[in-house]
């Protein structure tokens, strides 16, 4: 457990100094003069730069480990945050937001590959997950405030040059103190050798239905046209602040179903798929500007996403059977970035027209009908034969 530790000490560190950006980058990019389309451009292809970086890692991951796509992956980050403290126009914020994207596509699969291979025991690695959720979000209840205070008292690029070397030093550390965990071969008996082979071939005749990743694209698509509408009501470094304290209480919500850690008593089916629904209910409601106070409702978005993300990682191992861990959430990676593309790009196009928070609303309960159908089969299937 001790990699566990240091893991969750580096994702720390990462998180906050990613998440510390979130309400910064848009004011960045209109005081170099971009239009909101072109920010909804470049949140967006930040997010479809993922696809090959998560490509690379979904076969990288298994077959090298994790431990050098994370320093990799930090490091790279930390060298393009103390380029892009020196940009001068949008189009070079874009280039280096693009390559943003792609190098820190591998942090998520790989730690979460690290984290499903301490333990084989589903109750452990569920409690690993939320581990890692409730770090990730730790992390990014202060870091979007800290980043806007960074800004106010220091600037943009003397913020992006901090901010930059804190992730260069935590690659460095993650280089002596995190360890591969390889997957333990031990003799078995011819019986045990014939229960493998069964399990083998329920893998191949069972793969995880591809539909089951559309859930975490309407997630993603949901967060990226958060993300995208939230800074723009910054006019001023003291409306900054403000959206900086509202990408916090998205993160005190997440913390608040976090931290009750009897939800895990119930299935990751059942978490993954309630959840969504009430998330698609709050965005209805955001959308069609409800009678109740924008912080509660960001606070129960916040809510209703501690629920589903550390369920849908927990649901993924479970249907992938415990085997490709890497491969398994290089495609919720996939899944993840593809959403993120979507949702400030469609926003973007449809703000002056509707509420891009209605786009968030369908995609999610497109995802929540279709899914049930997809996961109880395969559930089963693997029920039945383990």
């Amino acid at each position: 457990m001790k990699t566990a530790v240091w893991l969750y000490l580096f994702l720390f560190i990462a998180f906050f100094d990613l998440h510390a950006q979130y309400p910064i980058l848009t004011p960045f990019a209109i005081s170099l003069g971009a239009a909101p389309s072109f920010i909804g451009l470049m949140m967006g292809m930040y997010s479809i730069t993922h696809l090959p970086g998560n490509l690379i890692a979904g076969f990288g991951v298994d077959r090298y480990g994790s431990r050098f796509f994370i320093v990799f992956s930090l490091m790279a980050a930390g060298v393009v945050l103390l380029f892009q403290s020196h940009v001068t126009n949008p189009w070079q914020l874009l280039l280096l937001r693009s390559i943003s994207g792609f190098v820190l596509a591998f942090l998520s699969p790989a730690c979460l590959s690290l984290l499903a291979r301490i333990t084989s025991d589903r109750t452990q690695q569920g409690k690993l997950m939320a581990g890692n959720g409730l770090v990730h979000t730790l992390a990014s209840v202060v870091s979007p405030a800290a980043g806007a205070y960074l800004v106010a008292k220091i600037g943009f690029a003397t913020a992006f040059t901090l901010l930059g070397w804190v992730l260069i030093v935590t690659s460095v550390c993650a280089l002596f103190f995190i360890k591969d965990i390889r997957a333990k071969v031990e003799p078995a008996a011819v019986e045990a050798s014939k229960v493998k082979k069964e399990k083998l071939t329920l893998e191949q005749a069972t793969p995880i239905p591809w539909l089951v990743f559309l859930l975490p694209v309407a997630v993603s698509c949901a967060q990226g046209i958060l993300s995208f509408e939230l800074p723009l009501l910054a006019k001023s470094q003291e409306a900054m602040m403000t959206t900086g304290l509202l990408f916090s209480v998205v993160s005190i919500g997440a913390l608040v179903t976090l931290s009750m850690l009897f939800l895990n008593r119930v299935s990751a089916y059942q978490r993954t798929i309630w959840g969504s629904l009430i998330l698609a209910i709050i965005y209805f409601g955001i959308a069609s500007d409800t009678p109740v106070p924008l912080t509660v409702m960001l606070l129960l978005v916040g809510m209703a996403k501690g629920v589903i993300l550390p369920a849908l990682s927990t649901l993924l191992i479970e249907l992938s059977g415990g085997a490709r861990y890497g491969r398994t959430f290089s495609v919720l990676s996939i899944a993840f970035s593809v959403g993120a593309f979507i949702g400030p790009m469609a926003a973007g196009q449809v703000r002056d027209h509707i509420s891009p928070y209605y786009i968030a609303f369908i995609a999610l309960m497109i995802a929540v009908t279709v899914l049930p159908f997809h996961i109880s089969r395969s559930l089963s299937s693997r029920t039945h034969f383990s």
